[in-house]
């Protein structure tokens, strides 16, 4: 599904959270789009960005490493400020307002009104790929892959839900300036969520 770059000679400075998981893809699906994408791992380099986006991997790990980096809490404030912010999968959990099944003492960014479950589907023996309709996205399904992926179990009344499951499970929202998946266009090819992620740094 990748196509043409969508971004002009302003090319937007994008921060791709780079304490862990797949972060090299994201890079990667921004880059061929057109933005300047570069990894964030300190507080300081928040101030140059445009927007963020916030992998897959262990999303355990990825707070812990957020926190000890002193990360955690100037990226919750710059989110609730209004920097576009894009997470998939961990990246979802961690802009969670809460989670279920986290591990003892996982903590959140606390910018997304909803409730995840983590590992809902079971382990990484469990991944499977879906089409997904998402008329916001336009005709196509999205093809969808799910790698030990969470999902949303309920959240609040400024979230729209972009894509569910079949069984009416959210797996893609939007509160304002921040968008998550639970599952992973950057692995798949599919750049329609990069594409919206780079419409909200524009728009801002």
């Amino acid at each position: 599904m990748a196509g043409s770059p969508v971004v002009g000679s302003a090319r937007p400075r994008i921060g791709v959270l780079a304490l862990q998981g797949d972060f090299r893809e994201h890079i990667a699906s921004l880059t061929a789009l057109g933005a300047e994408v570069v990894p964030l791992r300190r507080p300081e380099e928040l101030a140059s960005l445009q927007g963020v986006v916030i992998p897959g991997g262990e999303s355990s790990v990825m707070d812990k490493l957020a926190r000890s980096f002193g990360l955690a809490e100037p990226l919750s404030q710059a989110i609730h400020e209004g920097l576009p912010t894009y997470g998939t999968c961990a990246g979802m959990i961690m802009l969670s307002s809460r989670i279920q099944d986290g591990i003892d003492g996982q903590q959140t960014l606390d910018v997304l009104d909803t409730t995840v479950r983590r590992n809902a589907f079971g382990n990484q023996n469990d991944s499977f790929e879906i089409e997904i309709p998402m008329p916001d996205l336009g005709e196509a399904p999205v093809h969808a892959v799910f790698i030990r992926a969470p999902v949303v179990e309920d959240h609040g009344p400024d979230v729209q839900v972009i894509g569910a499951l079949p069984d009416g499970r959210p797996v893609a929202v939007q509160q304002g300036n921040v968008i998550a998946s639970a599952f992973h266009p950057e692995v798949s090819g599919e750049d329609r969520f990069h594409r919206r992620f780079l419409q909200l740094v524009a728009d801002a």
